[in-house]
């Protein structure tokens, strides 16, 4: 297994590379060392995966309730849910099935209740249903006045998005697969049926070629012939809330969708947080991932709507996320067998909940442009730390401390992240390149104190182990 971040490029060309290393080009990475006769490489711009889109998500599993009937979309996201659900478990990803609320706020919104229920039958998901206002508040008795009803949705599951893409990789690298961090690449032409990809580190050859580079994905296509979509990056975002406020809410609270996504939700997640967001900012830019004082003030107003006991919590944490918007309403994933290419476009916030399907999908279309998988074995299954506030973390299990003291010996104590996890993820399979690389592993300094308590301490470990 190879991760690489410096350094020459093989010369010996790839039979696959995948470009982009966020959570779906992770998962077709994944899929690929299924067919362990395949030479596959995992390239991606930035120091670590999941740095771009996958970082910041509102971290919802998806039951594809509303998302257009027909679509590819649809399909992969409801084959995608079954899919992670089932692999989170085995893999050690904290999920927790909490439900969501579509509340409605107005008559017109009420009104549009029932036909988001017919719309949720059309996309084969059964088991919404409508509320009234006394059902409403017995469910969520903190929620702000005036709401009409709500569309119940119980299979919506909140879930650990970092877990998921690291998990991902760390399966596709321990099954063969080159990871290649710090690398971006150009195409410069494609001979006798091999591409030829340029980087700061030399040359890359590719027999397959897999567009998977989210916000980028447009700008790849168009190197390689293709105007198929303009990728307009929509800025989300979102306030974290202290555990404290965990309490207050228990189901995820949704609004009724518009043409520019789901809207400003209340919901909780699997760290025992409160989120708040995202917004729906349209942009130009493809690297303004920096929160405004306009933009969480617009956040403040409607969270006091939604659940205006949360404006008295705690705010841990800002940050904004950029989805790969475009002006299609679905994916656009498209096999170009004439140049031995897929693109894997348009993915937006449902991509999560979608990557394992669209894997599946992806290496189909490989298939198609004529790329012998040859056998398939599916990969060593890989156990991840969990995460989870509902789960126990390993200080809490006296059995690990007894064989490991240094798991016992906290380190975060807003997190309760230990000196054992810290090493651990240090030696991973694919070791953080930062110290937010090791903040998303392991939780150390996400808590109230932002790490002043912490900060010192968790840097000294980072250094040690070579960082």
């Amino acid at each position: 297994m190879t991760v690489t971040v410096s350094g020459p490029l093989p010369a010996e060309p790839y039979d696959v590379v995948v470009v982009g290393a966020g959570v779906v080009g992770c998962a077709i990475a994944r899929r690929l060392a299924h067919h362990p006769a395949l030479r596959v490489a995992l390239v991606e711009a930035l120091d670590d995966v999941g740095q771009g889109t996958s970082k910041a998500n509102t971290a919802i599993l998806h039951t594809g309730f509303d998302a257009v009937p027909g679509s590819l979309e649809a399909r992969l996201v409801r084959e995608g849910a079954r899919l992670l659900a089932t692999y989170a478990t085995e893999s050690g990803i904290p999920v927790e099935r909490v439900g969501a609320l579509l509340v409605a706020w107005d008559e017109e919104q009420l009104a549009a209740l029932p036909r988001l229920a017919e719309k949720a039958a059309r996309n084969a998901y059964h088991d919404t249903r409508l509320l009234g206002p006394a059902d409403l508040y017995a469910r969520e008795p903190r929620l702000g006045p005036g709401a009409l009803g709500a569309l119940h949705v119980p299979g919506e599951s909140i879930i650990c998005p970092w877990t998921t893409t690291l998990a991902y990789a760390t399966q596709a690298v321990r099954a063969g697969v080159d990871l290649h961090l710090n690398t971006p690449v150009e195409p410069a032409g494609r001979h006798d049926g091999v591409h030829r990809l340029t980087t700061p580190r030399g040359p890359l050859h590719a027999r397959r070629l897999v567009n998977a580079a989210g916000l980028h994905a447009d700008t790849l296509d168009r190197s390689l012939g293709f105007d198929d979509f303009t990728v307009t990056p929509r800025r989300g975002q979102l306030v974290v809330h202290d555990t404290f406020a965990r309490s207050l809410v228990r189901h995820i609270l949704l609004p009724v969708p518009t043409a520019l996504g789901k809207g400003v939700l209340v919901a909780p997640t699997v760290y025992g947080n409160v989120l708040l967001g995202p917004t729906a900012e349209n942009l130009d830019d493809k690297d303004a991932t920096e929160s405004t004082a306009e933009g969480l003030r617009a956040l403040r107003e409607q969270g006091r709507r939604i659940l205006p006991a949360l404006l008295d919590e705690e705010v841990t944490a800002v940050y904004a996320g950029l989805r790969a918007a475009t002006e299609h309403d679905d994916y656009r994933i498209r096999a170009h067998p004439e140049l031995g290419s897929v693109t894997v476009g348009g993915i937006r916030s449902t991509g999560l909940t979608a990557s394992l399907a669209i894997a599946v999908h992806v290496t189909a279309l490989l298939a198609e442009t004529g790329l012998d998988l040859g056998a398939e074995r599916p990969p060593d299954p890989v156990l991840m730390p969990n995460l989870g506030e509902a789960f126990p973390r390993p200080h809490q299990q006296p059995e690990r401390v007894a064989a490991d003291p240094e798991y016992g010996v906290l380190v975060c104590h807003c997190e309760r992240v230990s000196r054992g996890e810290i090493r651990d993820a240090l030696a991973s399979t694919i070791p953080p390149r930062s110290p937010e690389g090791l903040r998303r592993r392991t939780r150390a300094r996400s808590g109230r104190c932002g790490g002043f308590h912490c900060g010192a301490a968790v840097r000294a470990l980072f250094e040690e182990a070579g960082g």
